[in-house]
């Protein structure tokens, strides 16, 4: 068996007995384990502690900081760098082998693991699916992940999903990929993009407010990828058809046809998300931005069924 590498794995889970055996046993390299639970029902913590992993259960108080920013501030960790893994996705033998001659240079914080996804058991080459670059393995003492004010959103899980890790320093690049690929059924997909939809409506609505660039990473035409992706999507909630066109921008424009059915299939499922989005979008800002509050929005059922479908669409 090959040496240990001296990386610390942080493994947000809850209810993840179906993929958390295959992810474990790729992380039989590092050094340390640390599996943080939500309070699983299912076999995860039993599945974690036969790997040898350290379990820690993790208590959400609704608001922040969320599982990963949590773990990073309160693990005992015994090495310097850090390697996020989520249940569903891999690390390749190949994948490691770089992993322990990147950390080895001290010129870098942090490095960008590039995401293969597959979906209905297909690779996701096209569509803008890939490559799909992750800020995943970094010094945890350097980085953090970014609080974009989507605390106050019920219902979107206790765990960082879209965030970014925010690293002052110098940031690299590994070439062999991370595999992504979750082994529940639809039913687990539709559910977890219903309670991401909240996030990304509280999203959208703090760009068109102006309240998205406090303490993020930021949005720049000449920055990163990240930043012009930011750029891109202060244009991108501003658009009419945005489901329309995101089924467009997936499956003609960046060729997601050449997926086959899997492609088509996730193209349809991105256009749904993206309606879910508008809709909650639109509750969202005829409430003000104040789901939680105990004021009702005075829009009749009818305007709200108008008046929605027009945003979304």
């Amino acid at each position: 068996m090959s040496a240990k590498i001296p990386v610390s794995v942080i493994i947000p889970a809850r209810n993840e007995e179906a993929n958390l055996p295959a992810c474990l046993t790729s992380l039989q390299r590092a050094d340390e384990i640390f599996v943080v639970d939500s309070n699983s029902t299912d076999k995860s913590v039993e599945i974690s502690e036969s790997f040898g992993a350290k379990v820690v259960q993790f208590e959400f108080n609704g608001r922040w900081p969320k599982k990963k920013n949590w773990s990073l501030d309160n693990l005992p960790f015994r090495n310097e760098w850090i390697l996020i893994v989520d249940c569903d996705e891999r690390i390749t033998p190949e994948l490691w082998d770089e992993i322990a001659l990147a950390i080895e240079n001290t010129e870098h914080d942090g490095y960008y693991l590039n995401r293969r996804v597959f979906f209905l058991g297909k690779w996701i080459r096209h569509g803008g699916k890939y490559p799909d670059w992750n800020l995943r393995l970094f010094k945890h003492k350097a980085g953090r992940y970014e609080n974009l004010g989507t605390e106050d959103i019920r219902n979107t899980g206790d765990n960082e999903v879209h965030e970014h890790v925010v690293i002052p320093g110098k940031v690299g690049y590994l070439k062999s990929d991370m595999l992504h690929e979750d082994f529940r059924d639809m039913y687990h997909w539709l559910e977890r993009h219903n309670r991401y939809s909240n996030w990304e409506a509280r999203v959208y609505y703090n760009i068109l407010n102006g309240k998205d660039d406090n303490g993020t990473i930021g949005a720049s035409l000449f920055g990163d990828a990240v930043q012009r992706k930011r750029f891109l999507k202060k244009i991108w909630v501003r658009l009419p058809f945005r489901p329309f066109l995101r089924f467009i921008l997936f499956y003609i424009i960046y060729r997601g046809f050449l997926d086959g059915k899997a492609g088509y299939t996730y193209g349809r499922l991105l256009s749904q998300y993206e309606y879910q989005i508008g809709v909650k979008l639109y509750e969202l800002s005829s409430c003000g931005g104040q789901l939680n509050t105990t004021s009702k929005p005075t829009n009749t059922t009818q305007k709200f069924t108008t008046e929605a479908s027009q945003t979304a669409t």
